[in-house]
């Protein structure tokens, strides 16, 4: 037995493992199945993991993960491997020896095949697990330094987008800010320049678009970087303001940058957001758009201004968007795509809105029908009310207040293309209530000018200076809308929602009114009638109406019977510039709720005494009306309410002995600004002025004319603005007083006496020998003297205490424009030195003495300096302190179109002065048009 059992023992091992053996070939042929059931279920698995991946890969941008990319390429090698030892298998199944059917021929292959095929199912099985597992098969690719983004072919843009360029490679220059109306073009400019950098990508580490919008919001922002920059949300999900600007600060301080940003509306702190100082050492930008030039101003941004285009860069993007078949398709049809696009006054969207409109229009009748339809009923115009206008009133909705957005609105009741005068404007809306700050006429007035101005920051007006000079009204400030805001204003005004009730009514010129056209104007609250033309007689009333504008130089000689007894409301009433008109009816004292009416320039001979029962009139307004008789005493001192009252140029009215006028003012409790022109005997008005300290307070506006019997001017007018000098042929000097006892009624001090005077025009006083005065005129913007032929001086400096009181205020610190024409004996300016720092304009011409210019060592040109112009003689001759004024000078001179004073002739004929002051009126102009007053 002892040794039997080792021989058994190995014997069982034999046969386990022969056994085993055996199985492995006994089972092959169902393994192959169940490998072959195995490999189809991981192939079911692995089109899913693929499909997956091709998914996220395709449309999500991302990229599979190492370990799926290597399960996938696996599983394909694993199947060429399974396919390869299938078709051995069921080989080697298919061989039998020889007379039997399930004897393998080859045992030992068929036994390795069995083993391999085992092993096999174990490894698709595990890569079947494998692949069912995956949660994630991909991830995002990392941000490219330039994201693309869609832009069509600009048309227009180049030269700014290189200027653009230029400013970003400027190291100086750190932030640009891109500012203009709506639909202007400022995002297709910065797509353009964030597609630029795709060119030069390898300059910044990043470049990061971000759309702000309305609400310059520091998370919002700071959300969109974190997430461009990939920094992980656990490190700033859930944190503080604060934390995020660490987190954000970190990332950008070592990396080389531009962020884009578009579409502000209001400043956004860099710095809170957790951007770096941009500086010169690491080089990175900020570039943003934005309708509001003061969003450049407060971020210390480079301001450029995108304009509309010009008119062929305009008409090329029309017609890209009308399309050439449509521009082709008739004969006419060119020429009427021309009136088309000239509706849209360059503003690309409305270029591409209505040219996409249009796009398909191939026959004059339907461009003539849409033609009539975008002139007199725009809102209706196919995608003007939701593509444009909607976009453009994102611009009105943002501003500050109701009342800024009255005004805004009360510009539309203007013409198309129409100069606004400031002045005039401002007024209006006084008239109207829009600025009502508790009756205070110079408070008032300051709102009205801080609303053109936020309107002009909100690229809503364009400010501009016509181009003329009046002599009588000096340089005028003047705003205008652009067409397309223009019809967006009074979408807004007439036909958007709820406003419907206060509805403008604008007819232009050439149309005349039809009473079945004045029936639909019931219900209105403003009419502008540009052209007025009356086909029949008006009967219709007006209850809601309350303003009312009648002028724009038309040829008006009468208003129409009744013309004013349906209008019980009406608050505002404009006239002017009808030079024809030559009466008021009475029925005008029905119009009891008037608070400004406006006259000026009209042909009225006689103010009717109904007149004093306008109770609430607050401004009257009669310039300019050469025709009208003295106004009838109680008239003025019946308008209790009266405020403001302009009387200038009114010689028959004011002629002479004008105290009356003067003294119904002075009774007036509540008026507050007197602009008046004296003629011929003026002592005695002017003494009124200076005996009364509600007058002096109140006079703004004063011109003296053909005046004989005047030696001396006084000047105690504390709020004076502009004084005017013509034709004074006895006057020596104007003055504040000859001693302080003078000022009985006045408690102003000396220096503050032409505090507010900022314009003085002085021609043919040839007695005049200094204006010494003007040293007390600390804010004169524009000094303009011609033919005084006896001013040697006009500051003299030898006077007591005017070299200390001139230095104290600054003589001529704020002067922007000097003219002196025709002064045969000026020696000087001033005995003392001036700096001129704000000076943009002297002309010089007929001033063959003056020999030296106010200048010394310390002068230093300024920035606002554009030109000197004068005679190129007199220029040789100047004598100078120092030669470096004459180098820093010269380039700025421009010899006058006034030719050199020929032979002993010393003085500029009126042909001479007017040339002279046409000269000195174009440049101011030009100055004004690109470097506002």
């Amino acid at each position: 037995m002892d040794l039997l059992s080792p021989i058994l023992d190995v014997a069982c091992c034999l046969w386990d493992s022969t056994a085993k053996r055996a199985v492995y070939i006994r089972e092959l042929p169902e393994n192959l199945n169940s490998l072959r059931t195995a490999m189809e279920e991981l192939k079911n698995v692995y089109k899913d993991v693929n499909e997956n991946v091709d998914r996220e890969e395709k449309l999500l941008l991302k990229k599979r993960t190492h370990v799926v990319d290597g399960w996938i390429q696996s599983v394909e090698a694993m199947e060429k491997e399974v396919t390869d030892l299938l078709a051995k298998g069921d080989g080697e199944i298919q061989k039998k020896c020889f007379g039997t059917s399930c004897c393998p021929k080859n045992c030992r292959a068929s036994y390795k095949i069995g083993k391999m095929v085992l092993r096999k199912m174990e490894d698709v099985a595990l890569k079947k697990t494998e692949g069912s597992k995956f949660i994630v098969v991909a991830e995002p690719l990392p941000s490219p330094v330039v994201m693309e983004r869609p832009l069509d072919k600009t048309v227009g843009l180049d030269s700014l987008f290189n200027h653009v360029c230029v400013q970003l490679e400027d190291e100086k220059v750190g932030s640009v800010g891109l500012y203009g109306m709506g639909g202007v073009g400022k995002t297709t400019l910065l797509t353009r320049i964030n597609n630029e950098f795709l060119k030069t990508r390898d300059e910044f580490d990043a470049v990061i678009w971000v759309t702000v919008s309305r609400s310059a919001i520091v998370e919002k922002v700071q959300q969109v970087l974190l997430n461009k920059l990939e920094i992980p949300k656990d490190k700033w999900e859930g944190r503080s303001e604060d934390e995020r600007k660490e987190e954000i600060f970190n990332v950008l301080k070592t990396k080389k940058f531009v962020l884009l940003l578009d579409d502000m509306w209001e400043p956004l702190d860099l710095f809170a957001v957790g951007i770096p100082p941009l500086n010169n050492g690491n080089k990175s930008k900020v570039v943003f758009t934005t309708r509001l030039s003061t969003v450049c101003l407060d971020m210390g941004a480079k301001g450029i201004e995108v304009n509309s285009l010009e008119w062929e860069e305009a008409f090329a993007l029309f017609q890209k968007y009308v399309g050439e078949d449509t521009i082709n398709s008739h004969p006419d049809i060119p020429e009427l795509a021309e009136i088309v696009a000239k509706e849209c006054a360059g503003l690309p969207l409305a270029l591409i809105t209505i040219g996409r409109a249009m796009a398909g229009t191939k026959t004059p009748e339907e461009w003539e029908r849409k033609i009539k339809m975008l002139k007199n009923y725009p809102a209706k115009f196919p995608g003007m009310e939701n593509h444009l206008f909607s976009r453009l009133a994102f611009s009105y909705d943002s501003l500050q207040d109701e009342a800024t957005k009255s005004c805004f609105l009360y510009c539309s009741i203007f013409p198309e293309d129409c100069e606004i005068h400031c002045n005039e404007l401002v007024q209006l809306w006084i008239g109207e209530g829009f600025l009502d700050e508790s009756g205070d006429l110079k408070k008032a007035r300051d709102a009205g000018e801080a609303i053109i101005e936020s309107l002009y920051h909100a690229c809503l007006l364009e400010i501009n200076y016509p181009n003329y000079y009046d002599y009588q009204e000096g340089l005028t400030k003047c705003v205008k809308m652009h067409d397309v805001i223009h019809d967006m204003a009074l979408w807004l005004a007439c036909q958007n929602g709820n406003k419907k009730q206060k509805r403008f009514v604008v007819v232009d010129e050439g149309k005349s009114v039809t009473a079945q056209e004045v029936e639909e104007w019931k219900g209105t609250q403003r009419i502008s009638l540009v052209s007025l033309t009356f086909k029949e007689h008006i009967e219709s009333p007006f209850p809601d109406l309350q303003t009312l504008l009648l002028g724009n130089r038309r040829r008006l000689f009468s208003l129409p019977s009744g013309f004013f007894s349906y209008m019980p409301n009406l608050t505002v009433l404009d006239l002017g510039n009808h030079f024809e008109l030559d009466g008021l009816p009475m029925e005008i004292s029905k119009l009891v709720t008037l608070q400004y009416l406006n006259l000026s320039n009209t042909g009225i001979r006689k103010m009717p005494m109904e007149l004093r029962n306008l109770k609430k009139l607050r401004i009257l307004i009669l310039n300019n009306m050469g025709r009208l008789q003295r106004i009838p005493s109680q008239i003025i001192s019946g308008l209790s309410s009266l405020q403001l009252l302009s009387i200038m140029n009114c010689w028959q009215a004011t002629k002479g002995d004008c105290r009356g006028l003067l003294k119904e003012l002075q009774g007036l409790t509540f008026m507050t600004e007197v602009s008046v022109s004296l003629c011929n005997s003026v002592v005695l008005p002017i003494q009124t002025l200076l005996n009364s300290q509600k007058l002096q307070r109140c006079l703004k506006h004063l011109k003296v004319e053909q005046c004989s019997d005047m030696n001396f001017l006084h000047l105690l007018f504390p709020y004076l603005e502009e004084v005017e000098l013509s034709c004074c042929f006895k006057l020596k000097d104007v003055i504040l007083l000859h001693s302080e006892k003078e000022a009985v009624h006045f408690t102003f001090p000396r220096d503050k006496y032409f505090n507010h005077l900022y314009r003085v025009t002085i021609h043919y006083c040839p007695n005049l020998i200094r204006l010494t005065c003007l040293i007390y005129a600390p804010n004169l913007k524009l000094l303009y003297i011609s033919r005084c032929n006896s001013l040697e001086e006009v500051i003299q400096v030898e006077e007591s205490r005017v070299s200390e009181i001139a230095s104290n205020l600054s003589l001529f610190s704020r002067l922007r424009f000097l003219s002196l024409l025709s002064l045969p004996k000026l020696r000087s300016i001033c005995g003392q030195s001036l700096l001129f720092p704000s000076l943009k304009l002297m002309h010089m011409s007929g001033c063959p003495n003056l020999s030296k210019l106010p200048f010394d060592s310390n002068f230093k040109v300024s920035e606002k300096l554009v030109g000197i112009i004068g005679e190129q003689e007199w220029w040789n001759q100047l004598e100078w302190e120092d030669q470096t004024i004459t180098h820093q000078l010269t380039p700025y001179f421009m010899p006058s179109s006034c030719k050199q004073i020929i032979g002993k002739k010393q003085s500029l004929s009126d042909d001479k002065i007017a040339e002279a002051k046409q000269s000195f009126t174009s440049m101011v102009v030009d100055i004004t048009q690109s470097q506002l007053l």
